[in-house]
């Protein structure tokens, strides 16, 4: 069987897994990192939007063998420091966000990536910015989830 190694949440973890079996199955079931959630394993819901190397990434629709030793991977559980939150985790408890949660750790990681992207680009968090996510939430939250990445923004 082949070995993968790579980097999750600061830490150089080893796999022995076929290349074909997709990263959230090896992130959830080999390794035990279960912030990224399984909802559709075709890249459309987006409840398991994690970053690759900084960027966002879903990785359901992510072989493990297109995963190189240099690649770094991070998922809600890696991004709060110690005990202190996020500023964009922050936001969402600030908000009262959340209803059932679940897609909440993706939705967070794509806000995360949206504010970065935006910033990069010299581009402010409006409507325009706000609506280049896709995530899917089952709730209907999407009016707190807006008022969040915006609060959120204005802290990272």
């Amino acid at each position: 069987m082949p070995s993968h190694t790579f980097t999750v949440n600061g830490e150089k973890v080893t796999v022995d897994v076929e290349d074909d079996v997709r990263v959230l199955w090896v992130l959830r079931d080999l390794l035990g990192v279960t912030g990224p959630k399984y909802g559709c394993g075709i890249n459309v819901c987006k409840a398991c939007t994690s970053h690759i190397n900084g960027k966002a990434f879903n990785p359901c629709s992510v072989p493990v063998g297109a995963i190189s030793e240099s690649d770094e991977i991070t998922t809600i559980e890696g991004i709060a420091k110690g005990e202190e939150l996020h500023p964009m985790q922050q936001a969402w408890i600030d908000n009262d966000v959340a209803q059932c949660g679940y897609c909440q750790p993706g939705q967070i990681m794509a806000a995360i990536d949206l504010v970065k992207r935006c910033a990069a680009e010299g581009r402010s968090i409006d409507d325009e910015a706000l609506d280049e996510i896709r995530n899917i939430c089952r709730c209907g939250t999407y009016n707190r989830i807006r008022e969040a990445i915006k609060a959120g923004a204005d802290n990272m």
